[in-house]
């Protein structure tokens, strides 16, 4: 891992090249559709990428195989009648958990003994790979997806991408990492305890944990195959969703694989009903606690009624995941293996999977009643209620930590976590600000089975209001389409900071009529500064010889409201005129240098939205 993706303190807006670019997949179509751009050329450093200490990777594509799948490619082009929107994951680079079968690619779930090199895809692997995903790599975990914290694997723990002395969470570590250090767009984990959540929270990526059967588990070596989902990790909500609609679809060769309804999940009111666990549990994290009363006050501002309800059925179920016959599950999975070389097996894992010998058929029996009756109290504290809103984790260790105590502290990593597919449910992991010790906190929504895009549109409104940086790395903002040009009535106006879309001055542009066009960046000469002495609080922008990108939103002014509008404009603020990335000139913010006395440069943080939250700010509420 390079230095500038573990660094602390400010999260700039740029790409960290571990790998040779760090974009969502809606700058990869816009690099191919606008750009004029081309596989074969951005696709090619991915052969070399990653560095032989880099713990997240079990494989990684090399230049033959890359070339079969350039191969690939090019005649699924040609079966589009070159129409990029037919393949929407065209020449997009992505990257799946070691325990997903990927034709070709050694599986090996983190076991070398294990291993064995499948002659077709995984369902789900399969249906990205026929969208136009490109496979670069296979990733490390805690070993058969046993565990939470991504240090129980032969190949090394997987560090976290903010703070390389902590866990980056598991079971899909290293799927979490390449996604957080801006290696690849998106990457499949799966998730039976929360191994598509607690990594998401810990990297501050999306993990997207769908219904279960939604996705295919064929070709998934299995923990719980009763209780396995095959998850998402993106940047944003709107990538995970998509990936999760392309690997969607009912399998025969999954008997566990479910049709999704027809009748699509309510939508959600305009005030949303959240409920959040009465009894909360932090472990004495401090930060971790703090972290999420903020995110409560964000959804209370916004407009959400969040009300506490008893957590203590959702306890219960998740403490039987380990602690009762489904380990049986677990065992079931490794149990050739364990009767042939059972030294094979980590240590902490094979102590886990040995319990089943200490469960009867009777006990999987009475497990299975229970578990049905503490999920329907549960689903009836749910009702009436849009969706319940927990911690990812309520604390996070250092790999130092857990090392020394591998199994309590990893029980303690999956109380939000461990009864969501024992419920039948549906989760989605989002980011939610940063930590005072420079680590990422996350919130989970969980709604009922099916609710999946529910879950997403808020998620998407959440993620959006409160404008995070993305990753560990500050990802570039998506490459906007062709430029819309403004109405003949209209002024096309740059706003940088209390103006932004949430802020708190955002209501003297839609007072008046104006309509948000896009988010994008100035051109490379300009800095950021946070004015002294305003309120509420304003940055300041000015033109200089260097300085950096720096994010910015377009709005479309009526003209006969443009008066009116720079009117309300205080001094050393003004409109002048701004240059932007893509070299068009629009009006926008500026600041007269006398407004600088006693400001702070804050452009290494790439937009005032960056900089707020590294204060714990809530600049955006939620709608």
């Amino acid at each position: 891992m390079n230095a500038a993706a573990t660094q602390k303190g400010p999260i700039r807006n740029q790409a960290v090249h571990d790998g040779p670019l760090a974009w969502t997949i809606a700058q990869w179509q816009a690099a191919y559709r606008d750009g004029g751009a081309v596989p074969e050329t951005l696709l090619a450093p991915w052969a070399t990428c990653g560095g032989p200490a880099d713990n997240a990777w079990i494989a990684r594509v090399d230049g033959a195989m890359l070339a079969r799948q350039l191969h690939a490619l090019r005649g699924l082009l040609e079966a589009a009648g070159g129409d990029l929107a037919r393949l929407p994951l065209y020449g997009v680079p992505f990257a799946v958990k070691d325990n997903i079968d990927a034709a070709g690619w050694p599986t090996t779930a983190a076991c070398p003994e294990f291993a064995y090199v499948p002659d077709e895809d995984a369902g789900v692997v399969a249906r990205l790979r026929a969208a136009g995903a490109i496979l670069v790599g296979k990733t490390n975990l805690d070993q058969f997806a046993t565990g939470l914290v991504g240090t129980r694997s032969p190949h090394g723990a997987v560090p976290n991408a903010f703070d390389p002395a902590y866990v980056s969470g598991g079971s899909s570590s290293g799927s979490a990492s390449v996604v957080a250090r801006g290696l690849v767009a998106f990457a499949l984990g799966t998730d039976t305890a929360g191994s598509g959540r607690v990594p998401a929270g810990f990297n501050n990526i999306v993990g997207l944990k769908p219904t279960k059967g939604r996705l295919s588990t064929a070709g998934v070596v299995p923990a719980c195959r009763t209780l396995d989902c095959v998850s998402v990790f993106a940047l944003t909500v709107d990538d995970a969703e998509l990936v999760a609609d392309i690997a969607a679809g009912l399998d025969q060769r999954d008997p566990y694989s479910r049709e999704q309804p027809a009748q699509a999940a309510p939508a959600w009111p305009e005030r949303p009903r959240l409920a959040i666990p009465a009894q909360l549990e932090f472990f004495g994290d401090a930060q971790a606690a703090a972290a999420f009363e903020e995110a409560v006050r964000r959804l209370r501002d916004g407009g959400a009624a969040v009300e506490a309800i008893d957590f203590t059925p959702c306890s219960e179920l998740a403490a039987l995941l380990y602690q009762g016959p489904w380990v049986a599950e677990r065992f079931a999975a490794v149990e050739a293996l364990w009767n042939a070389t059972p030294d094979a097996i980590h240590p902490v894992v094979r102590g886990i999977v040995e319990q089943a010998a200490g469960y009867s058929a009777l006990d999987a029996f009475k497990a299975e009643y229970r578990r049905a009756a503490l999920a329907r109290r549960i689903h009836r504290s749910l009702a009436g209620f849009d969706a319940l809103v927990v911690p990812t984790s309520p604390a996070i260790y250092t790999i130092a930590e857990l090392e020394a105590d591998p199994v309590t502290l990893n029980s303690r990593l999956g109380i939000y976590t461990n009864f969501v597919n024992l419920a039948d449910l549906s989760a989605l992991a989002l980011p939610a600000g940063m930590r005072a010790d420079g680590l990422p906190a996350g919130i989970t929504l969980i709604g009922p089975a099916w609710h999946d895009r529910a879950l997403a549109r808020f998620g998407r409104q959440w993620q959006a209001r409160l404008g995070l940086p993305l990753g560990a790395t500050g990802a570039p903002l998506p490459a906007p389409g062709p430029a819309r040009e403004p109405a003949a009535d209209a002024v096309r106006v740059s706003v940088v900071g209390a103006h932004l879309r949430g802020m708190p001055l955002n209501h003297q542009l839609t007072s008046r009529g104006a309509v948000f066009v896009e988010r994008t960046r100035t051109a490379a000469d300009y800095r950021l500064f946070a004015l002294a002495n305003t309120s509420p609080p304003k940055p300041g922008l000015v033109k200089r010889d260097s300085g950096a990108p720096i994010e910015v939103e377009l709005w479309d002014v009526p003209l006969a409201a443009f008066g009116a509008f720079v009117a309300e404009i205080p001094a050393p603020l003004g409109i002048g005129t701004l240059e932007l990335e893509d070299g068009r000139q629009v009006k926008g913010f500026i600041c007269e240098p006398r407004g600088l006395e006693g400001a702070r440069d804050i452009t290494a943080y790439g937009g005032w939205r960056a900089y707020l939250a590294s204060l714990d700010a809530s600049p955006a509420p939620l709608r």
